[in-house]
């Protein structure tokens, strides 16, 4: 119990040193707040696990921190989180250099995403049913039914 208290507290303190530029551009403090946001992240914390997942995503080195952090994002949406289900619908559509890319894979986290409240993701899925492309056909009544949503959720 106490270690979780304590995986906390440095996640927290890690998280309030992102905003300090000059202690993220320290290598050995840098090196400690990635290893707190990696703690909590594998204690299955859900907003750990996205935010962690996005910062290797964006600023990882190499192959597999976007590997890591796709994964991590996919352990965030799966568990509710609309701006992880966003991303990952991103990363489907754009594709990769180990997969091409993927409108139906794209679709159902957008999917995700709107019904969890992210406006972008339901504005992103009516264009996608609008026009349809990459293994996905274009659905007008879909694409309307998101444009709605997309509306109601403020955009």
């Amino acid at each position: 119990m106490l270690w979780k208290l304590r995986a906390r507290a440095g996640y927290w303190i890690a998280r309030q040193l992102l905003g300090w530029r000059w202690w993220v551009a320290q290598p050995r403090a840098w090196h400690w707040m990635e290893g707190q946001y990696a703690r909590m992240a594998n204690l299955g914390d859900r907003q750990a696990q996205s935010f962690y997942g996005h910062l290797l995503l964006f600023r990882g080195q190499g192959l597999g921190a976007r590997e890591e952090g796709l994964r991590l994002l996919g352990l965030a949406a799966r568990a509710g989180d609309a701006k992880a289900a966003y991303q990952l619908g991103v990363s489907s559509l754009a594709g990769s250099t180990r997969q091409p890319p993927d409108g139906r894979e794209a679709a159902r986290w957008w999917t995700l995403a709107a019904e969890n409240g992210h406006p972008l993701a339901a504005h992103r899925l009516a264009e996608l049913y609008r026009q349809g492309g990459e293994g996905q056909p274009a659905d007008p009544d879909l694409a309307g039914r998101y444009a709605t949503r997309a509306g109601e959720l403020g955009l």
